[in-house]
């Protein structure tokens, strides 16, 4: 789930994200499904540099805007989620009403990536209403670095032409770009709004962000199977494997006939949930690259 996309789709691509497959990011969470699981690896793996690379390179040449008088004023001020959840958080600057209202922050990774339903410097938050999961599902599928990522997923199975059936030019294109991106938010929304929503899960994604890396790495994927309720208990994961597993029996609709198999949707199962941890541990050392590599002070160091 993309508490645990959204990269995961996203990276997504997915975000119910994740990373949709992604299943990115949250941003869940982008997802690409292949003709055949051989091939799914060799495509994911081949896709990830290059598409991040593109995607981040032009944001990453650009100067650190300064900052606005309004979000100076508006860095001041409390933050009402974080008073309630008895937990100071470092303030982000120009924060949306969405990152208002959940607690969370969009720190995109890379720059570029979306990272919707990301809580950082907190611990426990007040649990968000079902139309706010729904918001932050919906702002990672509809994100602006979303349909790039899917366009170039797309013209890898156009360059493979994978399926088949479709055959090339751009009404295949079009198949395979729409195929792609319903991946991804098919995913996305089952992870991170409608089985959270059901089952009462938090589909955010709590930042562990203290404490030795290996131990960071561990916590970040044991979210795959751990959950926090909305009530703030910790429990199995339903939403994660329920919500992918349904995304990947309802892609049989739209994907091509050599495609329904079972072979193929276990692929895809394990394509999205892979995709999640991905997401999961970008959003839990994503603060730390920036800090390091891109030698970008954290709004606390500040």
């Amino acid at each position: 789930m993309s508490g645990e996309s959204s990269l995961g789709a996203y990276l997504s691509a997915n975000p119910a994200g994740r990373l949709l497959p992604k299943s990115n990011p949250p941003g869940k969470r982008l997802n690409p499904m292949t003709d055949n699981q051989n091939s799914m690896p060799k495509r994911l793996w081949s896709a990830i540099p290059v598409a991040l690379l593109v995607l981040a390179s032009p944001i990453l040449a650009q100067p650190p805007a300064a900052p606005s008088p309004s979000s100076q004023q508006s860095s001041g001020t409390q933050d009402p989620v974080g008073e309630k959840g008895g937990e100071k958080r470092g303030d982000r600057k120009g924060k949306s009403k969405l990152e208002i209202e959940t607690g969370t922050v969009n720190d995109r990774l890379f720059e570029a990536l979306p990272n919707y339903g990301t809580v950082e410097n907190a611990k426990k938050l007040p649990p968000i209403s079902t139309g706010q999961k729904f918001s932050l599902a919906t702002a990672g599928v509809f994100d602006y670095a979303t349909y790039p990522f899917i366009g170039f997923l797309a013209a890898i199975d156009q360059a493979n032409n994978s399926p088949q059936s479709w055959g090339q030019g751009w009404g295949a294109y079009g198949q395979r770009y729409g195929a792609s991106f319903a991946d991804n938010c098919m995913a996305t929304y089952m992870t991170s709004a409608i089985f959270p929503s059901l089952l009462r899960e938090d589909p955010r994604y709590y930042q562990q962000g203290r404490g030795r890396s290996s131990s960071r790495a561990w916590y970040s994927f044991g979210r795959l199977f751990v959950a926090r309720t909305d009530s703030g208990h910790p429990r199995f994961n339903y939403s994660e494997f329920l919500g992918n597993a349904a995304a990947a029996g309802i892609s049989n609709l739209y994907h091509a006939p050599e495609d329904r198999t079972f072979a193929r949707n276990m692929g895809t199962l394990g394509m999205l949930v892979m995709w999640d941890a991905v997401s999961n541990e970008l959003r839990e050392f994503w603060p730390d690259i920036r800090r390091k590599v891109f030698h970008k002070k954290l709004p606390e160091d500040e």
